[in-house]
C-alpha cells in the first residue's frame, strides 16, 4: 500500500490561497483571524488529514506540554495504578504523556530517557530499575536543564538537585514487623528486594529496626534478597526453606514477590497461614483472590502519581521558585486472614 504523505502547513495555505502563517494561527484560535477563515483553515486541514508535528513544533516553542514517563514495569498492578495517575493529572492540566518501559534493565532505561530528552519533553517523571548503578545519565538530564521527579524508586544514594515522590518504606515496613510481633511470631524473616535501590534498602532498615526494637535476632540467613518480581519471591522462599530452620512469619518485599512465595509453599506443602504466616508490601485489585487473602501495606498508588506529576509541573512552571523537594506518602497497614496469627 503507498503511503501517504505528510501534509503540512504549506499545502493547507495553498489549498486556502492564504499564507503559512494565517493557516498556523488559524489553527491555534488565534484572535487575529477572523471566525469564517478559521473554519475553513480547520475544514481544509480536517479534509486533508492534518495532523500537527509535535516535534517541529517543539524546536520553536518554549514548552512541549509533554512529559515522559520511565517505569521498570508495567504488567504489575503498583505501576499500572501509578501510571493512570499520571495520565489522568497530566492530561487535565492539558500536558501529554509519553510512556516509556525498562523491563529492570539499566541500558534500554538509558535508551528510554534520551529519546524523551530528544523529543524535547518538558520534563521527566522515572521510577529506576534494579540494574540502575551508574547516574551519569541523570547528570546529563540536569546539565540540559530537564527537571527530573523520581517515583518510588530512585538512585541510592539520592543526588542532589532532584526531586522526588516515595511511600514511607522505612515505617510500612515496621508496621509488618510490629504486627508479626503482636500476633505472637518471633522466628520473623524478610524475602525480596535488593538493597542497592532505595525501597530496598529503606524497607530492609525499617525491618532490621523494628526487630531490633522488640530485642528479636535478626538472622542474617532469613533476609534473601534477589529483587522484587514474582520469581524472586518463588526462589527466595525456597532457599529460604532449604537453610534448615524454618521461620514461622514473612515480610515479602512486594506483592510480587508474596505471589511467588504462595506458589513455593503450596509446592512444599505449606499452608499459609497455618504453617508460614506472610504480609506483604504492596498491594494489588487481585489480592482478595488469593486464598488465603493476604494482608499488605498499602501504598497509596493513585496518590503518588497524582503528586508525581504536580511537583514536576510546579518545577516547570516555576523554575527559579521551587527547590529540590522530598515528598513522602504515609502507608496503611490493611489485614485480612494472614498475618494475624495462628488459630
Amino acid at each position: 500500500m503507498k503511503r501517504r504523505a505528510h501534509i503540512t502547513l504549506d499545502d493547507i495555505a495553498k489549498k486556502v490561497k492564504v499564507s503559512r502563517v494565517t493557516v498556523s494561527k488559524a489553527l491555534r484560535g488565534h484572535p487575529d483571524i477572523s471566525e469564517k477563515t478559521s473554519k475553513l483553515v480547520k475544514k481544509v486541514a480536517s479534509d486533508l488529514g492534518y495532523s500537527p508535528n509535535f516535534i517541529a513544533r517543539n524546536l520553536s516553542a518554549r514548552r512541549s506540554n509533554m512529559l515522559g514517563v520511565v517505569v521498570p514495569k508495567i504488567a504489575h498492578f503498583f505501576f499500572s495504578s501509578v501510571i493512570e495517575a499520571i495520565y489522568n493529572t497530566a492530561f487535565e492540566k492539558n500536558y501529554e504523556t509519553i510512556l516509556t518501559v525498562s523491563q529492570e534493565n539499566a541500558e534500554r532505561e538509558k535508551k528510554h530517557i534520551q529519546t524523551l530528552v530528544s523529543m524535547r519533553v518538558d520534563g521527566i517523571i522515572i521510577s529506576v530499575s534494579q540494574e540502575t548503578k551508574d547516574v551519569e545519565i541523570f547528570k546529563w538530564i540536569q546539565k540540559m536543564g530537564i527537571p527530573v521527579v523520581f517515583v518510588d524508586r530512585m538512585p541510592n544514594p539520592p543526588i542532589a538537585g532532584f526531586s522526588s515522590v516515595q511511600v514511607d518504606d522505612k515505617g510500612g515496613a515496621s508496621q509488618v514487623v510490629e504486627q508479626a510481633v503482636k500476633a505472637g511470631y518471633r522466628k520473623i524473616a524478610m524475602v525480596g528486594g535488593n538493597p542497592t535501590v532505595n525501597i530496598g534498602k529503606n524497607r530492609q532498615s525499617g525491618f532490621e529496626e523494628s526487630m531490633m526494637r522488640h530485642q528479636i535476632p535478626v538472622k542474617p540467613e532469613w533476609i534473601v534478597h534477589g529483587g522484587f518480581g514474582k520469581e524472586d519471591g518463588y526462589r527466595g522462599f525456597k532457599h529460604l526453606c532449604e537453610s534448615g530452620d524454618r521461620p514461622e512469619f514473612v515480610f515479602a518485599i512486594t506483592y510480587p514477590v508474596a505471589l511467588g512465595i504462595y506458589e513455593a509453599a503450596k509446592e512444599l506443602g505449606l499452608r499459609i497461614p497455618d504453617d508460614i504466616d506472610i504480609i506483604c508490601f504492596g498491594e494489588s485489585d487481585m489480592i482478595n483472590l488469593l486464598h488465603p487473602s493476604l494482608s499488605c501495606v498499602s501504598q497509596h498508588t493513585q496518590e503518588l502519581g497524582t503528586k508525581a506529576v504536580k511537583t514536576m509541573l510546579e518545577i516547570i512552571e516555576h523554575p527559579d521558585e521551587v527547590a529540590e523537594r522530598h515528598l513522602v506518602i504515609p502507608t496503611k497497614l490493611i489485614l485480612r486472614e494472614t498475618g494475624i496469627g495462628r488459630k
